[in-house]
This record gives structure tokens, sequence and C-alpha cells, in this order.
């Protein structure tokens, strides 16, 4: 039975990694042809770079400079996402485990149905059984990014949605809020990326919007700081890779 467990768990962790693999070169085919266009017939004006959670280019804050930042377009889901009405527009439990140390959660599918229904497909299929958490910022933002199939921030589930969901008016994120990654400009591009808030951040929306908030820690969070997030980043800088190495272990909900 113990050889067979594993050897799921192998073949699931096979297929994360090649439909991640597929997800991501389709993505770049899509962003060369829309990249074009907007060079062709975008009229670009000069802003300063907001503060950014994204899942495609892996460890690195943007500094903050200008740049041309052009209208997104309005965005459609790709791929076979999960049904809305998955979420049954009420609030799940369970417990997420990183390395050793189980957070208890809470999901709240009237909020963020389409989030938190492509959250419960995941979890329920094992998806991120075995995936790494792969970044972690510092220093005004303060966040644990998960759920890269792929470990390095351009990996994903096969399929983005969107758009944003239940970002916060204000632009708080308070510690134990547990929100979607997504790239920039871009309210369509949620996948299997997730980020767990350890202290009070705000986050400066772009013209997608914020961020999609899909729940929240209930409990384990000092465990998480002490055990994970007040080590830093590999490199002491404050934001990359977390010095200690953190894997999920499970993820549960019901």
């Amino acid at each position: 039975m113990a050889s067979n467990d594993r050897q799921a768990r192998e073949e699931r962790a096979r297929l994360r990694t090649y439909q991640a693999r597929q997800e991501v070169h389709a993505r770049k085919q899509r962003r060369r042809t829309r990249d074009n266009v907007i060079a062709v017939v975008a009229v670009l004006a000069l802003a300063t770079a907001a503060q950014l959670l994204y899942f495609n280019g892996g460890p690195g804050t943007p500094e903050a400079e200008p740049t041309a930042t052009p209208t997104p377009p309005a965005g459609e889901n790709e791929g076979d996402v999960p049904s809305a009405d998955i979420a049954e527009g009420r609030t799940w439990t369970g417990t997420l485990t990183l390395n050793d140390i189980p957070l208890g959660v809470e999901l709240d599918g009237a909020a963020a149905p389409q989030a938190v229904s492509s959250e419960i497909s995941l979890i329920q299929s094992g998806f991120y059984d075995g995936t790494t958490c792969h970044r972690l910022t510092k220093d005004n933002i303060w966040v644990l990014q998960c759920g890269d199939p792929v470990g390095d921030g351009t990996g994903g589930p096969g399929y983005s949605y969107g758009p944003v969901e239940n970002a916060p008016a204000d632009n708080l994120y308070p510690a134990g809020t547990i929100a979607m990654a997504r790239q920039p400009l871009d309210g369509y591009s949620h996948g299997s990326q997730f980020f767990i808030v350890y202290e009070d951040t705000t986050l400066t929306p772009d013209e997608a919007g914020g961020y999609t908030v899909v729940g929240r820690v209930t409990n384990g969070l000092d465990e998480l700081r002490a055990g994970i997030t007040d080590a830093g980043t590999a490199d002491g800088a404050t934001d990359g890779a977390p010095a200690v190495a953190v894997t999920i272990a499970g993820f549960t909900i019901e």
C-alpha cells in the first residue's frame, strides 16, 4: 500500500510539472502576441510601478521606476477552470501543513466563489501535496508565496481565471490573510499560487485591481513566524527564497 501511495504521488507530481511547463509555454506565446499588438497600437503613459505580487518571473520585487503601463484587456478564463459553483457560497475550513507546522485555514466561498472553487478543486485533487513555498518577502511587504508546482514562480495548474474578487477597499491585507498571486496588469492570470500574509501589509492595486482574498489563517500564525518567516530569505535580501526550505506536507478542506 505504501509503495502504491508513493507511486501515485510521484505520478501526480510528474503530471503537475508537465501541465505547468505547457501552461508556461502557452502563456509566453500569448504574451508575445499581446506585446506585439500593444507596441503598434497603444498610446503609452509613464507611471510609477506598483508593488506587485505575481507568479510569472519568480522571486524578485520590481524596482519602482518609470514604466510604460498600457490599459489591460478585459480578459477571460483560459483552460479547464473549475466551476464557481464548487464553493457553494459557504465557508470552508481545513488545515494547511507547511513542513511540520499545521495552520488552521478558512476559505470564504461567498466572497470569492471562483477563486475558492479553484482552490477546493486543487486541494481535493492533491495538487498541492509536495509543492514548495518558493518566495518570502519582508520590509513593508510581508508574505510567503506558495503553490507553484515548478517551484520557481513560473508554474500553474494548466488554466487561468479571473477577475479579481474580494480585494480589500483600503488595500490593507491583515496578518493571516490568504490571497491569490497573479501577473501584473492581468486580473485573469490567477492559477494555483497563493500567498500568506504574516504581518499586516498594504498592497497597491494596479489597473487590474488588487489581490483576491480567498480566506485566512485561523491558528498557527505564530508558529509559522517562529519556524519559517522569522529566518528571512536565504540570501538576506528583502525578497527571495525562504532561508528555511518550505514544503506543503498536506492540505485538507471540508
